[in-house]
């Protein structure tokens, strides 16, 4: 069997992160992402995507990424449900990312880029984020 989504698209707000008891970081931000044809209007839909990122993915990705900052997310999906308050059964898709690439130049729009970060991804390049990126 095979559960694996790449997405690219810009942060609708800022990256929201938070700590388990456990100590585990885990972060939560929404990617908007334009489907690839126009509506009867002539207009492009977009679809909001929750995604969530855990460990030290996490704390780059709130240091790193802001609201409107271009990213891409490789992962997989995740179908969870739990109980509201009024007794009613929800249901919660979203993407748990593995790797994340931070597609937006460092200084373009909000952000705080504050220290380099270098390493490996699992897309098998080298991130250093002190670089200009050649687009």
């Amino acid at each position: 069997m095979l559960n694996r989504v790449v997405l690219i698209g810009r942060l609708t707000k800022d990256p929201e992160l938070r700590y388990t008891p456990n100590g585990v970081a885990v972060a939560n931000f929404t990617l908007a992402v334009d489907r690839n044809y126009k509506n009867a209007q002539g207009e492009r839909d977009t679809d909001f995507i929750n995604i969530v990122v855990y460990r030290q993915l996490a704390e780059l990705c709130a240091n790193y990424l802001a609201k409107g900052k271009l990213a891409a997310t490789d992962g997989r999906i995740q179908v969870r449900s739990y109980t509201g308050q009024d007794g009613q059964k929800r249901w919660v898709t979203e993407v748990i990312a593995e790797d994340v690439r931070f597609l937006s130049p460092k200084d373009s729009g909000s952000g705080s880029e504050s220290r380099p970060f270098s390493g490996n991804n699992s897309f098998g390049h080298e991130v250093n984020l002190d670089d200009d990126i050649p687009f």
